[in-house]
């Protein structure tokens, strides 16, 4: 996709040769439309989820910082784009260019695989790049969660900590400081600090009745708060249950109107958030297809089960 604005007809050329060996059982125009098509909707779909709605104000725009690349490199080809850390010069991308080259195309003219090699970004191999989520960690956790051991929690926590050394920029780093430490007196509770936590607003029926409501009692339970998000709430939640857990949201989700807002619905919220745009995505929303649009959820959301529901940009 890097050569498609440099060189639009490359992939043109690219599409013919696939279609000439049978890789590619289309008609040549048919594939032609079909991958601009397809560009067309994956530009936009990204510009969008950055507030962009226009080519021209995408160009220049300097919406990026540049990470792991030499400083060199930013200056010469990137310039004025932000790059707080070095990184990879010319002769390192150049090096990782042919030797991607040379896994396909044998510079010796020996036979190999003309199937990529899989490196390990995505999914997990065995000696390959190292992901900081892994069957051991996972497996930790769950374990912890499940059992409620906080030996294995610690467990799980270190080998987090160990691995994410060389994961994440963060691992590499450490505090700095000269400053004396002070009394735990003089620190704020936990009990205090945790009824500030808010969850993200994920809403009902984009995920699971079951993690939407843990999600609310584990909050609630803590005097913190969970997020409805756009999908509403089913009205029996506002009450607690007879065991004294309590599956409210107490930050309720207004976008427009839209799924499951009622006067009792917005009376049992301790905060109300009204969208005024889409939020992480303006002008594009997302959908919840129509095999996930439940019976439980459609009542919440005052829908019809099995219909799809596009949740396009909230104006107000």
């Amino acid at each position: 996709m890097g050569q498609v604005p440099s060189n639009p007809y490359l992939i043109q050329d690219c599409l013919q040769e696939l279609i000439d060996e049978g890789t590619l059982n289309k008609e040549y125009y048919a594939a032609v439309h079909d991958f601009n098509y397809a560009i067309l909707k994956g530009i936009v779909k990204i510009a969008s989820k950055m507030g962009i709605s226009t080519l021209q104000s995408y160009q220049g725009s300097q919406n990026f910082e540049a990470i792991g690349i030499d400083h060199d490199v930013i200056e010469r080809y990137f310039g004025q784009t932000v790059s707080r850390i070095g990184g990879i010069d010319l002769k390192d991308i150049e090096k990782q260019i042919d030797e991607r080259h040379s896994s396909v195309f044998d510079p010796l003219g020996l036979e190999v695989s003309l199937t990529p090699e899989s490196r390990g970004e995505h999914k997990l191999r065995s000696g390959r790049e190292d992901h900081l989520y892994n069957p051991e960690t996972i497996h930790a956790l769950q374990q912890a969660v499940r059992t409620g051991d906080y030996s294995l929690y610690q467990t799980y926590a270190k080998k987090i900590e160990e691995e994410g050394a060389g994961s994440h920029i963060r691992g590499m780093l450490a505090l700095s400081s000269n400053r004396a430490p002070i009394s735990l007196d003089e620190v704020e509770s936990v009990d205090s600090i945790v009824q500030r936590f808010k969850t993200g607003a994920m809403s009902y029926g984009s995920i699971s009745k079951e993690a939407h409501e843990t999600l609310a009692i584990a909050m609630n339970s803590l005097h913190a708060k969970s997020n409805t998000g756009e999908g509403g709430e089913e009205e029996d939640r506002f009450e607690k249950d007879a065991n004294g857990n309590w599956r409210m949201s107490r930050i309720k989700q207004v976008a427009s109107g839209r799924f499951g807002v009622t006067s009792n619905f917005l009376n049992h919220a301790d905060e109300i958030q009204i969208k005024m745009a889409q939020g992480a995505k303006p002008g594009e929303g997302g959908q919840l297809p129509s095999g996930k649009v439940y019976p439980w959820v459609a009542k919440a959301r005052h829908s019809t089960p099995g219909v799809q529901l596009i949740l396009t940009a909230a104006a107000s």
